[in-house]
């Protein structure tokens, strides 16, 4: 049996307690079980195929960067074929150091990388784009959140990639689903949550390898691995309720170990049986890409802002 101090898989020294677990884990363990929990997270939901082109879509922060990282140990076991994507989506100040982290981490694993701007698809940035919504009730995380979305699907294409792996860990996956919910977006909540999201008529299917990963294990994981850190916030990120639902949660799960993933399961139950109810999925009349209604949220976004349809 492992003492106060020694790891409780192998004896060593411990440097991370997983609370909702009860594992004193050394630096080792840690990391190990962190690449085996995303590989379990794959295998469960039959994410990759063996010798998919993986397109995995780095923002430069700690959780993509850290995807990248973890997908790149376990490429040999999928026989997987990698390539990094990036959206700058033209964030004045912030974007710049993001890229540069990007670029390093890309070059330090010998993945090839690929960029698109929202200048590139839409001919405005994202500061522009924001400035454009005066009083329409739109906030900049929602723009920015679809808008990015759109772009990402049209690199995955230009890449020929089978898969677009995104990192949104357990809080991400957690927190959209409350703020729909709270907005009272009920279709919205329920159809944010499939590990795999349908992508029925886009060129490459969404897989999310961390939703069972929380964030804190990403952080600390990124850290004993010397994954660079994005030393800004991004300046939009107080908009929406995102951060109070992120304290609320991480309160929670510190006085009751265990609530994230009891969260997490009923919200991919109920979800399940939403999208073996619904299966309706449609062409969007404007401009073509598939959409769960008859005008697409790209379009919607882009005539509310007046903005110039993609190229």
């Amino acid at each position: 049996m492992s003492g106060k101090n020694q790891c409780s898989r192998c004896g060593g020294k411990v440097v991370y307690f997983r609370a909702y677990s009860g594992e004193k884990m050394c630096s080792d363990c840690f990391m190990s079980s962190l690449v085996n929990k995303t590989r379990r997270t794959i295998s469960k939901y039959n994410m990759l195929n063996y010798g998919d082109k993986v397109a995995v879509a780095v923002s430069g922060g700690k959780d993509s960067l850290t995807l990248l990282h973890v997908l790149h140990n376990l490429s040999k076991k999928y026989g997987s074929k990698l390539i990094a994507i990036s959206v700058d989506e033209g964030i004045s100040g912030y974007r710049d150091e993001a890229i540069r982290n990007v670029v390093s981490v890309t070059n330090s694993l010998h993945i090839p990388y690929k960029i698109l701007s929202f200048n590139d698809v839409y001919s405005v940035d994202l500061d522009k784009a924001i400035s454009k919504r005066l009083d329409k009730g739109l906030s900049s995380c929602t723009i920015c959140g679809i808008l990015r979305k759109r772009t990402i699907d049209i690199l995955a294409k230009t890449v020929n990639a089978d898969v677009v792996a995104t990192a949104h860990n357990l809080d991400d996956v957690l927190q959209t689903f409350l703020i729909n919910l709270l907005s009272g977006d009920s279709r919205r909540a329920i159809t944010s949550l499939p590990a795999q999201e349908i992508t029925k008529g886009f060129s490459a299917r969404r897989i999310r390898p961390f939703m069972e990963i929380p964030e804190a294990e990403i952080v600390f994981y990124a850290f004993l691995n010397n994954i660079p850190f994005q030393s800004q916030d991004c300046p939009y990120m107080n908009e929406s309720i995102r951060s109070e639902i992120r304290l609320i949660l991480n309160d929670l799960e510190k006085k009751h170990p265990g609530i994230k993933y009891n969260l997490l399961k009923s919200s991919v139950d109920v979800s399940s049986l939403r999208i073996k109810q619904n299966k309706s999925y449609f062409n969007c009349s404007n401009c073509g890409f598939p959409s769960s209604n008859a005008i697409c949220s790209v379009c919607e976004i882009v005539n509310t802002l007046k903005l110039r349809y993609p190229k």
